[in-house]
């Protein structure tokens, strides 16, 4: 699918070169790279090589994202983790919402996956469950921005077609299956207030990942989209202390 509108401002793709271990940093579900820069950028700052991938038929036009699949979000997101795994000895995978779906996805692929890290992953929303079996509208209200620190909005699109929820739905329901053979390690985030993915969704990815190697952190002052609210220097020290620790040695390229 060739896309007919332009990318939005700060919806762009980044990729910081650094050392020999890859960080792939994902956005969620109608998001764009905006939710992942700032925390991609504290991690480039650490000396990892960065990317940030634009999931497709996202930041552009929600009437795009509507001929997109899941298929087309994981294609995006593997070829953005094949990237860095070509360039780097050692690649994390960390992602917001459905970029921690995403992470999960990776991470079953491929078992060599060092560790990833989730904030709010999204694997069952029994709310949008019951959306995708409308019938209409086309496009619904949108279910971005939901963050906690007054005047901080997330760049999303206004609406989601109905259709990218049926798909969401399905990817949700088939990586859900795949968690409980799912063996790296993994830091897993999740806000304790949370409007759009019930917090249940990381308290389940933690009791039925099988690594003795995993931690759920909680977040109290963060809305859904926690790399943009208040808690976000939690997460990036975090997330940093996470990948130092499996990282070692690091060698420079």
């Amino acid at each position: 699918m060739i896309e007919s509108y332009p990318v939005m401002k700060e919806a762009e793709p980044f990729y910081i070169p650094g050392n020999d271990v890859g960080v792939l940093v994902q956005h969620g579900f109608t998001g764009t790279t905006q939710s992942m820069r700032e925390l991609g950028e504290h991690l480039a700052q650490c000396g990892f090589t960065v990317y940030g991938p634009r999931l497709k038929g996202h930041g552009t036009h929600y009437k795009e994202m509507e001929g997109t699949t899941y298929e087309d979000w994981i294609a995006s997101s593997e070829a953005g983790y094949l990237m860095l795994r070509e360039k780097c000895s050692r690649v994390f995978v960390v992602g917001l919402s459905m970029g921690g779906t995403l992470a999960l996805h990776l991470a079953h692929k491929y078992p060599e996956t060092r560790g990833i890290v989730l904030i709010n992953a999204a694997l069952f929303m029994e709310e949008l469950e019951k959306v995708a079996q409308m019938e209409e509208p086309r496009f619904l209200d949108a279910i971005g921005s939901d963050i906690k620190a007054p005047g901080v909005k997330e760049l999303a699109y206004e609406k989601t077609p109905l259709k990218s929820v049926r798909e969401l739905v399905k990817f949700m329901a088939a990586t859900k299956k795949k968690v409980p053979s799912i063996s790296c390690p993994a830091l897993i985030f999740v806000s304790t207030e949370d409007h759009v993915v019930p917090p249940s969704n990381s308290h389940y990815i933690h009791d039925y990942l099988p690594t003795n190697d995993k931690r759920l952190a909680e977040l109290h002052d963060s809305y859904h989209v926690a790399t943009l609210d208040n808690d976000k220097e939690i997460i990036k020290g975090e997330t940093e202390k996470f990948i130092r620790r499996l990282a070692e040695p690091v060698s420079k390229r």
